[in-house]
């Protein structure tokens, strides 16, 4: 794996963005380069991109293992219990969208510091106190680094590994899963051989202060280079990009709501469905964790293969037909065919890393990157905020499977509109 041996600036020239079909009309408008540091440097920046991608969704995980110990601790209301739940999709897309914000002010490594250190410090915090309302907003801060997280990881394989944006992409989203399959595997054993749910949720604090250690070295490391640069060449600067106010930043946001939508809502009631068909609550939690297990290679080979095609739409089309192919065999036959929806539901939840690593290929600069995933992210998770409600809500009025899927299956007709239009190549900067 060939990396830049410097932090200050990506390679160039900028390589062409999806396969041989794009051709950028220019070079992306890049800071200017410090003096060249150790070849540590790309190394660090890449195990930085890793651990915060293990620890975006732990804490959400963790907390869902042991929300009934944590409700009863500190007497949540119904309206705590409520906003617990729907937490992290809101902080998601409000604090989301101030990342762009930050990193036109500050350097990536000193922001990434900072949400690594909210992370942590929000999952110690609500860990030891005994208020509900603490609770909630010790949340919100770790919940605000991770947002931050979301957003900057795309810019940064972006700026720092633009020739291997395909394999960085699948790294992180792997590692985003495995922390998540492992913070739901392991808090319950943990708080069990402990003697309280508070060490449960507060042992992720750990690997997050991990993560910390990285980004401070890369942080101090690009203060450094700044004071000793001699001459500084500033980019000229160029008219900032604004994802809302084109086709392409709406068809990004559309493509990932509804994705988000429908992978919420499984996650929330999948399990649910399977016991309704007649599964044990042990079986049926295996087999949503099935979804989960068969999702990492997948996440592995999808973006390393998107990366290497002319054109997305095979893709999305492949995707969104086995989704079809899942819900329609949900609806059919639960109980018979469990195994094989639960292969079909997996591959079709293929479309979130291929969303992540398409918000590298649809921008020219890391400016224009993390514009646009502010954009879609931010605005997507506000869509996929609805899921598990509308979901949830629809199997309460009916009392059966049939209208929940059926919201699914309108959300999936979205998802693929949105993402034929995504497909072919073209840049955030140019609309």
């Amino acid at each position: 794996m060939t990396l830049p041996t410097t932090l200050g600036s990506p390679a160039t020239p900028e390589p062409p963005t999806v396969g041989p079909a794009a051709t950028p009309a220019g070079p992306a408008a890049t800071p200017a380069a410090p003096p060249a540091g150790s070849a540590r440097g790309p190394l660090l920046m890449l195990a930085g991109i890793l651990l915060v991608a293990l620890n975006l969704r732990a804490a959400v995980t963790a907390l869902g293992a042991v929300l009934d110990e944590a409700s009863s601790a500190l007497a949540f209301s119904g309206a705590i219990a409520g906003l617990v739940t729907t937490l992290p999709t809101i902080a998601f897309a409000v604090f989301g969208a101030v990342a762009p914000w930050l990193v036109r002010r500050f350097a990536a490594p000193r922001v990434l510091l900072l949400a690594t250190i909210a992370l942590t410090a929000g999952q110690l915090l609500r860990a030891v106190t005994d208020s509900a309302l603490l609770f909630v907003l010790a949340s919100a801060l770790a919940l605000a680094g991770i947002a931050v997280g979301n957003i900057l990881l795309p810019m940064l394989v972006k700026q720092y590994f633009p020739h291997r944006a395909g394999l960085v992409t699948s790294a992180y989203t792997v590692s985003l899963t495995i922390g998540a399959t492992a913070a739901a595997a392991a808090t319950v054993p943990i708080a069990t051989a402990a003697g309280s749910w508070r060490v449960g949720i507060g042992f992720w604090a750990l690997l997050a202060a991990v993560g910390i250690l990285p980004w401070a070295w890369l942080a101090l490391r690009s203060r450094r280079e700044r004071r000793r640069a001699t001459v500084v060449v500033e980019p000229a600067p160029g008219p900032r990009v604004r994802p809302a106010r084109t086709g392409l930043g709406w068809a990004m946001a559309l493509y990932f709501g509804t994705q988000s939508f429908g992978g919420f809502a499984l996650m929330g009631w999948l399990a649910q469905l399977y016991r309704d068909a007649g599964y044990s609550p042990r079986n049926a939690g295996l087999l949503l964790a099935g979804v989960t297990a068969l999702g990492i290679p997948i996440a592995l080979a999808l973006p390393v293969v998107a990366a290497r095609l002319a054109t997305l739409r095979p893709l999305v089309l492949g995707l969104s037909a086995a989704s079809v192919l899942a819900y329609v065999g949900l609806a059919v036959a639960p109980y018979e065919g469990a195994l094989i929806w639960t292969v079909l539901l997996a591959i079709g939840q293929g479309a979130f890393p291929l969303i992540l690593l398409t918000i590298g290929l649809r921008a020219r600069t890391p400016q224009g990157t993390v514009a646009l995933s502010g954009f879609a992210q931010s605005t997507g998770y506000l869509v996929a905020i609805a899921g598990p409600f509308l979901v949830g809500l629809a199997y309460s009025v009916t009392g059966g499977w049939h209208v929940p899927l059926g919201l699914l299956l309108v959300a999936l007709a979205g998802q693929t509109l949105a993402g034929l239009a995504i497909a072919r190549p073209r840049f955030i900067e140019d609309e």
